[in-house]
Formats: C-alpha cells, sequence, structure tokens
C-alpha cells in the first residue's frame, strides 16, 4: 500500500468492496423488493387507510394558530402597509387625499438613468433609461410601478434582516446550525408554496405578497453575510485588534466593509429572487405586472403575455446590472471644498428634472400618464403569428410531441410508478450508505419516508420523473456545450451571454413559447423546465474545465496525448467535481419550476401546490412543498457526497 493510500481515510467496510459487489447490492435489494411487493400488496403501493392525516393536523393547526395570532398577524401587516403605502403613492397612485399626483413617468425615467450613470456611466445610463422608457410607451406603467413598489420594499428589508441574522450566526456556531437547515428548506421549497400560510395568516393583498417573497429572499442575503464574514482575511482582522477596536467596531468598521463584495452578492440575489416572485405572489393578490402575465397566460393571450413578460425581465435586467455595476464601482474621492452641485451633480441633476417634470405635467397630461392612444403595442402581430404557428407549424410540431410523449416519456412515467417504494427508498438509502455511511442513508429514508406516510408518494414519483427527465436532456444539451465554451474562448463570450439571458428570465416567462408550440403536456413541462434548468450545467462544466491546473494539461500535452485523449483521460476526470456541483444545480432549478409548470397542467407535487391555493387548504400545500424540498435535499446531500469523495481521491492520486 502507498502513503496516499494508507492516507485514505477509514470507510464502512461495504462502501469500500469492489464495484461489482456494490453492484450485486442493488441488484439484490431490487429482486427483494419486487418479490415482497408482490407477496405483500402493501410493499407495492401504500393502503389509503395507513396515511397518517399530517395534512388535515396542519390545516387546522394554521386555522387556529391564525385565529389565536390574529391581532399580531394584523398589526404587523398594518407596519408594512406604511412603508409600501407611502412607495405606491410616490410611484403610481398619489396622495388622493391632498390631490397630489404621482411622480411622472420621465422623472422615474430620467432618475433610472441618472442613478445608472452614476453607478455605472455612459453606457449603463442609456441602457437602464431605455428599459424604463420601454414600460411608460408599451402602456405597462401603472402595473410595473406596482411591482416596482413592492420590489423597492421588500428588497430594503429582506437585505436587512438577512445581514442581521447573518452576523449572528457568524457570532454564534449553534445558531449557525440552526439556520442551516432552516435556509436549505426555505430555498428548496417552491415559491408557491409560501403562499399558503401566508394567506391564513395575513390574509389576500399586497403585504402578504411582500411576506411570501421574504421568506425566499433572505436567505441568499445572510448566507452570502456569512460567508463574506467568514472570509474576511485574518491578517485584516488582526489589524483592527491591535488598532484597539472593540468587538462591535470590528465588525462594522473592519468586518462588513471588507465583506462588501459578498454583501453586495446578497442583495443581488435579494433582487433576483425577490422579482422571481412577482408572478406567483399575485396569486394572493398582489398586483401588478405579474397579476396582468398570469391573466394573460391563462386566457392564452400571448402577444400581452409577451409585453408583460419582457416588461419584468427588463426591470430584472436593470436591477441586476445596476446592483453587478456597484460591485465594482471603484471608490471615488470628492474633494470637500468643492461647491455642493459639483460635489453631488447626479443629485442636483434628479432634483432639477423633478421640479421640471412636474410643473411641465401639469401643462401637458402626458407627461404624468402616457394616454393609450400614443402607447405601442407589438402584442397583435404576436398573437397573428401564434395563431400561424398554430394553423401552419403544429400539424408538423404535434407528431413529434406524441410520439416523445408516447414513445419516452409515458414508459418512464409508468415505471416511475411501477416501482415498489421499498425499492426507491431502499436504492436512495444504500447509495447514501456508499456514499456517506449511515447519517446519510438515513436522510432519504426519513425524508422520502414521511412523504409515503402522509399520502403523496404518487405525486412525487411523478415530480421525480419530470426532474429526471428534465436533468438527463440538460447534463446531455449543457456538458457538450460547456466543453464546447471552454476549447473556444469566442464561443464561450457567446455561451456566456446567453446565460447571463436566461438566468435573468423570470421563471414565468419560458412557459410562453411552450404553450405557443406544444400547447399542454408533458413534454410541455420538460422543455419548459429544460429553458430554465439547463444552464447550470453549462456554467460548472466550464468553469470545472477552466480551473484544471495549466501544469497537469502541460504535462499531459509533454505525454504525447491527443486533444481527446486529454480531454477525456486529463481535464474531465478532473472537473468532474465541478460539473457533479452543476448537476446539483440543475436538479434544484428543475425542482423550482416544478410549481410553475402547474400552471400548464401536471399531476405532481406542483400541481397539489396549485390545487391548495383557492381552498386555503394550507397543510396540503405546505406538504406538497415540502416533498418538492425534499427531493432537493436528498439529491443535494448524495451529489455532493459523490463530489467531495471525488475530490479527495484526486486530491491523494
Amino acid at each position: 500500500m502507498t502513503d496516499a493510500a494508507a492516507a485514505l481515510p477509514r470507510r464502512p467496510q461495504l462502501a469500500a468492496t469492489p464495484g461489482l459487489a456494490i453492484a450485486l447490492s442493488y441488484v439484490a435489494l431490487a429482486g427483494l423488493a419486487v418479490l415482497l411487493a408482490h407477496a405483500v400488496p402493501a410493499l407495492d403501493k401504500w393502503p389509503a387507510e395507513w396515511v397518517v392525516p399530517v395534512r388535515d393536523w396542519v390545516t387546522a393547526f394554521f386555522a387556529w394558530f391564525a385565529g389565536l395570532l390574529k391581532p399580531v398577524t394584523r398589526g404587523i401587516a398594518w407596519l408594512l402597509a406604511q412603508p409600501l403605502a407611502l412607495m405606491e403613492a410616490l410611484l403610481y397612485r398619489g396622495v388622493l387625499a391632498w390631490k397630489w399626483p404621482p411622480l411622472p413617468w420621465p422623472v422615474i425615467v430620467g432618475g433610472t438613468a441618472i442613478l445608472a450613470h452614476w453607478i455605472g456611466g455612459a453606457r449603463l445610463s442609456v441602457f437602464c433609461g431605455l428599459c424604463a422608457l420601454y414600460l411608460a410607451v408599451f402602456g405597462l406603467w401603472p402595473d410595473a410601478m406596482q411591482t416596482l413598489a413592492i420590489v423597492l420594499v421588500t428588497v430594503p428589508l429582506a437585505a436587512l434582516i438577512g445581514l442581521m441574522l447573518g452576523i449572528w450566526a457568524t457570532r454564534s456556531r449553534r445558531v449557525e446550525y440552526t439556520l442551516n437547515p432552516v435556509f436549505d428548506v426555505l430555498q428548496a421549497t417552491p415559491h408557491m408554496a409560501y403562499l399558503g400560510p401566508v394567506v391564513i395568516l395575513f390574509g389576500f393583498g399586497q403585504v402578504p405578497a411582500m411576506l411570501a417573497t421574504l421568506g425566499f429572499a433572505i436567505p441568499p442575503m445572510a448566507r452570502c453575510t456569512i460567508l463574506g464574514i467568514r472570509t474576511v482575511p485574518s491578517d485584516i482582522l488582526e489589524a483592527g485588534r491591535m488598532s484597539g477596536c472593540t468587538p462591535r467596531q470590528l465588525l462594522w468598521q473592519v468586518e462588513i466593509p471588507a465583506a462588501q463584495q459578498a454583501l453586495l452578492l446578497g442583495l443581488n440575489q435579494a433582487v433576483m429572487q425577490t422579482l422571481a416572485m412577482v408572478v406567483i405572489a399575485s396569486l394572493v393578490g398582489a398586483s401588478g405586472l405579474g397579476q396582468k402575465l398570469l391573466f394573460s397566460l391563462q386566457q392564452l393571450q400571448i402577444g400581452k403575455a409577451v409585453e408583460q413578460g419582457v416588461a419584468i425581465t427588463l426591470i430584472a435586467i436593470v436591477l441586476d446590472r445596476m446592483t453587478q455595476a456597484f460591485m465594482r464601482r471603484p471608490f471615488a474621492h470628492t474633494p470637500k471644498d468643492l461647491p455642493f452641485h459639483l460635489r453631488h451633480k447626479h443629485v442636483v441633476a434628479f432634483a432639477a428634472l423633478t421640479v421640471i417634470a412636474i410643473l411641465l405635467a401639469h401643462v401637458f397630461p402626458a407627461l404624468a400618464v402616457l394616454p393609450k392612444e400614443m402607447t405601442l403595442s407589438y402584442g397583435g402581430p404576436i398573437n397573428d403569428g401564434v395563431r400561424w404557428i398554430s394553423k401552419n407549424l403544429f400539424p408538423y410540431v404535434k407528431p413529434v410531441r406524441d410520439w416523445i410523449t408516447i414513445w419516452m416519456l409515458l414508459p418512464l412515467r409508468d415505471f416511475y410508478l411501477w416501482l415498489p417504494w421499498p425499492l426507491v427508498i431502499g436504492a436512495l438509502s444504500l447509495t447514501g450508505y456508499h456514499l456517506g455511511g449511515w447519517r446519510l442513508a438515513l436522510l432519504p429514508a426519513a425524508l422520502l419516508g414521511f412523504m409515503l406516510l402522509t399520502g403523496f408518494w404518487t405525486p412525487l414519483m411523478l415530480t421525480i420523473y419530470l426532474v429526471t427527465s428534465c436533468a438527463i436532456i440538460c447534463v446531455l444539451i449543457g456538458i457538450p456545450i460547456g466543453i464546447w465554451a471552454a476549447k473556444r474562448e469566442r464561443a464561450a463570450r457567446v455561451i456566456n451571454t446567453v446565460c447571463d439571458t436566461l438566468q435573468t428570465f423570470p421563471s414565468f416567462i419560458y412557459l410562453i413559447p411552450v404553450i405557443m408550440l406544444f400547447q399542454t403536456s408533458d413534454l410541455s413541462n420538460v422543455i419548459a423546465m429544460l429553458a430554465y434548468a439547463t444552464v447550470p450545467a453549462i456554467r460548472y462544466t466550464y468553469l470545472g474545465l477552466l480551473r484544471v491546473p495549466q501544469t497537469i494539461v502541460d504535462a499531459a500535452v509533454a505525454s504525447g496525448t491527443t486533444p481527446r485523449q486529454r480531454l477525456w483521460k486529463v481535464e474531465l476526470p478532473i472537473a468532474f467535481p465541478e460539473i457533479l456541483l452543476g448537476i446539483n444545480q440543475t436538479i434544484m432549478m428543475a425542482l423550482a419550476m416544478v410549481a410553475i409548470t402547474a400552471l400548464i397542467g401536471s399531476r405532481d407535487l406542483g400541481q397539489e401546490i396549485y390545487k391548495a391555493l383557492p381552498g386555503a387548504d394550507t397543510g396540503r400545500g405546505l406538504l406538497a412543498g415540502l416533498g418538492i424540498a425534499f427531493i432537493g435535499i436528498t439529491a443535494d446531500r448524495l451529489i455532493g457526497a459523490w463530489a467531495a469523495r471525488r475530490k479527495r481521491a484526486l486530491g491523494m492520486a
């Protein structure tokens, strides 16, 4: 035994057995599970009379809890409604009691351009100004301002709460260990699953939509805070201590400034997660672009849906570009002896624009809100195009869709539904044991076993079927594209731009082309998930190959390997842990789309969440959301353990 082999950590004996023995263990498990399922029907399909009524218990608990805390929840709702009412008054509602109009649209458009110029210069200013102008010119201004009001109130609140939780976690390991699983569940649970408890506790409207959004926007900010503070260089901390800083001074004057980039990244993610909730929050009464887009999709008004979807996307892109530019913005020192108007040019310019626009709006009403006859629309041509596609292309698309559905997807779905539940849980537990021992083996048994006991096994398997189908196609598409990007710099620039654009789009946008081309089917669900989930497979493959040490590549070249041999025998094995992380993120993003694709027809856990909303069936929605989260947590832990094992093996090779 070599020294490197002797240094390998001890694993359970089964994990060290040859690959053939491991394969035989799976075969034995499958044979035993199938035989027992034939002999004992309860081991094939869980009897309905054995289902534990957790769903009813959760619904009853929330009904009781809402009644008990009604004064508290109404007080919280009132407090949150005040800043939201102020923002709405400024942006689109005005102060009706005092007959004050809202800010004219040129103020918002010009203010966006001025702010972008201060952050990132002329190019960013022109881009952001044109994006804001789109909202006014295409008649989407009031709806866009309603959406923006929620974003501008929710993001600072999420950033503040996330910052405080992150700081608290860095000061207490116990708090960090408590918060991490909470964040895991919050981030793995679909957006729509937050809505049920929020409706029971806070009712319908803008404030409940804000609260539902907060649950999704706080974890990335908190995690980036923890990461940023934990990674502050030790020499900076020592310099702060030697300067006589108290713990509070060290935090606010040393650690927080040193972690600024990570904190701004967390703010960026909070913004994007807030916008991702725009359409979903409309299900609990949030008005704005999300509500209009949802209505257009339900009515199959594709032209209007595209206009509204582009508006949401432009808001997301503007906020994303601004926060990223602010992260890269160098510190500029302005001499204090300069006059105010020279030190604060952008503030003076915005104040002047505001005064002029308000005065002119009294003379020219079109500067307050553009009348409908002065707005543009491209929805009509798109509707004509959709009708043309439906009439001329769909007869050709339909046979392909039906063939893939009948001969590929439906057999895979039937196979998943045929699998006995002991085989599914046992195979995942056995995989966990091989990769991480007994603790990891118990995780899928506990999580998926809970879904079995509560009566959600069939929608759980249908969800796994859709996510598996999507993940396989994502890997087959994403890894080759990632390899291509890593080998061709010009291709990498184009591919990275496309990936940036795809990740900026709100998830609902992907439903529009799918409905246009494929209407509603299992294939439509998979394709909608595919467009959203392929990006991580591309990015992580690309980054993994770029991070292969050049010395190893040079050694392979010196050994006389061909480019193909270097790729398959050197670079891909070294990049494999990164590729696994990309597959992990692909699965997570596919799971995030499960509740979204329920809007175009499915029978999985996402559909269970969607059906629970109208009747405020909190137990049904929460358990379905937890089921999706449990799939994500199980996949994350198993793939993470596999990637960690590969990294250890490469480090000792």
